[in-house]
């Protein structure tokens, strides 16, 4: 296993993490996937307040383990945003009593997802100061599901030591996120790539063909930590086996290969053969629609579809669009009313409202909600 500084904390991070929120199905799963994990020299282990029992599950695992001490274990847990000052400090407080910890590593705000939850934070920030004093957390990140503009800006507050991102090869829209937060010496722990990446613990048929010999989860893998900004990807194994794929991993955290980078250039050339004049540049200067509809995520997921096949990725993705909230914001393209406000907009002069319409065409079909739902 390799390791990296996690930004300004200063604690040195395994390249893997895991997310605890997959493993939940039983106590004993659970036990079975964190002890493999430390076994494999997993380091980093994250979980959160909303994660179901995943906070009591970890408390009594920590009790119990006999691999490695407390200290040489990072906890990272998350609590949602708050106006409520007592509610906050309550929160850590809780979140203590349910790890059975004297204090907790990593403290993430999670989901600062608008200016609204920005500005609680912001204005809200004493009682985090607060359990810093009292030695209850010892660093204070965020996770977020925003606008690239809200994530820059929260970074530019320098409040934060670390930040848990969505970026991976499939959705680069958040690296100027990944170079500002670099410039800031933050912590960088990308977040969900195998799942929010592209469904990749079971991708296509047509996307491990385009991917060969590699599979499309270990060049997604590859793709970040050849990027030494990043300090640790969360690997979200749901039982103990789920590590096996990505052992050979653990010592390739070097820059891309000759044959990595060649595989690259294939699938992008793949892509924009396939797509042609359809092809969607995710500038997001579509934006504002006048429907609320999220026209760049749309166009990417039908982008994804008709590439490489990811249809089963796009309607997870697509499925979650007004079920989720500010976690996922925006209408679904069945929505357009062809008023042609973003037609101008569109350097590509892409048909959008025939896009839209042909994706939701493509991709609707049951409504989704977030997994720790």
């Amino acid at each position: 296993m390799q390791y990296r500084r996690f930004g300004k904390t200063d604690l040195n991070l395994s390249v893997f993490s895991l997310g605890t929120m997959r493993c939940l199905g039983s106590e004993e799963n659970f036990y079975k996937t964190l002890e493999t994990a430390i076994s494999l020299g997993i380091n980093h282990l994250e979980t959160a307040r909303g994660y179901g029992k995943s906070e009591q599950f970890l408390g009594n695992f920590l009790q119990q383990q006999k691999l490695v001490s407390r200290e040489k274990i990072y906890i990272t847990t998350k609590l949602t945003p708050t106006p409520d000052a007592d509610k906050l400090s309550k929160c850590i407080d809780e979140s203590l009593q349910r790890l059975q910890v004297d204090y907790i590593d990593c403290l993430a705000i999670h989901g600062i997802n608008t200016w609204e939850h920005l500005e609680w934070t912001v204005g809200g920030f004493l009682p985090l100061e607060r359990a810093l004093n009292e030695d209850k957390i010892k660093h204070i990140g965020f996770s977020t599901h925003g606008s690239l503009d809200l994530i820059l800006a929260t970074i530019e507050t320098g409040l934060f030591e670390f930040v848990n991102l969505h970026y991976y090869y499939f959705f680069q829209h958040n690296y100027p996120a990944i170079s500002l937060a670099s410039q800031k010496d933050m912590g960088i722990f990308i977040i969900s790539p195998g799942d929010k990446g592209g469904l990749l613990y079971t991708p296509s048929s047509l996307l491990e063909r385009l991917c060969a010999p590699f599979s499309p989860l270990e060049l997604t893998y590859r793709f970040l930590l050849s990027d030494h900004r990043v300090t640790t990807l969360s690997t979200g194994a749901s039982n103990p086996d789920d590590f096996q794929s990505i052992i050979p991993l653990f010592a390739q955290n070097g820059q891309l290969t000759l044959e990595e980078k060649k595989k690259f250039n294939q699938l992008e050339e793949h892509f924009n053969k396939v797509l042609d004049s359809d092809k969607c540049s995710q500038c997001y200067k579509c934006l504002p629609c006048p429907e609320s509809i999220n026209i760049p995520e749309i166009l990417r997921l039908r982008n994804l579809t008709v590439a490489y096949d990811m249809k089963e990725y796009g309607q997870y993705r697509y499925g979650m669009l007004e079920n989720a909230g500010h976690w996922f914001p925006g209408k679904k393209g069945n929505r357009c009313t062809d008023c042609g406000d973003c037609l101008p907009r569109c350097p590509e002069n892409l048909e959008i409202p025939m896009l839209l319409k042909d994706t939701h065409e493509r991709l609707k079909g049951n409504a989704r909600r977030r997994l720790w739902e």
